[in-house]
């Protein structure tokens, strides 16, 4: 299993934004040169950020800012913005087990409680690290850079 790039896009997209909104506008083109994707990516990301209420965009200048104090926005906030879950289960699980099987019949009892602490601690995890904590992270990265 993989989690798409989605996330880390919209992680990369919100750092940027924090990162030079007071030097640059931050647009679309701006963040896709920085992220090295298609413009649509940053524009559809940007688009779901938005819906969850985490960013503004500013029509008519343009740019980008992140809409609530960064401490108040969770790696979990931004996961379920970009990654929406079918039912909210992180795990899909296939479709028609053989009822047939003894295993097929089982297998959820098996290992449904199972999937669901795994996604639970994972949430857990995702709550406590902000977007502040990237960003400081990030910024000291580039402090050591320079």
């Amino acid at each position: 299993m993989q989690i798409s790039s989605r996330f880390t896009i919209a992680i990369h997209i919100l750092t940027a934004i924090d990162t030079f909104q007071n030097e640059y506008k931050v647009t679309s083109d701006f963040l896709a040169n920085s992220i090295n994707v298609n413009p649509v990516v940053i524009r559809r990301t940007m688009q779901a950020l938005k819906s969850a209420e985490l960013i503004e965009v500013k029509r008519g200048t343009g740019g980008m800012v992140i809409s609530k104090p960064m401490n108040e926005i969770t790696l979990l906030d931004i996961f379920q913005a970009v990654e929406p879950l079918e039912n909210g289960q992180l795990f899909h699980f296939h479709e028609n087990p053989n009822t047939a099987c003894p295993v097929g019949r089982n297998i959820h009892a098996g290992l449904d409680d199972k999937l669901f602490s795994i996604q639970n601690a994972m949430e857990v995890q995702m709550k406590n690290i902000t977007l502040q904590d990237v960003v400081k992270d990030t910024q000291a990265a580039i402090a050591k850079e320079n």
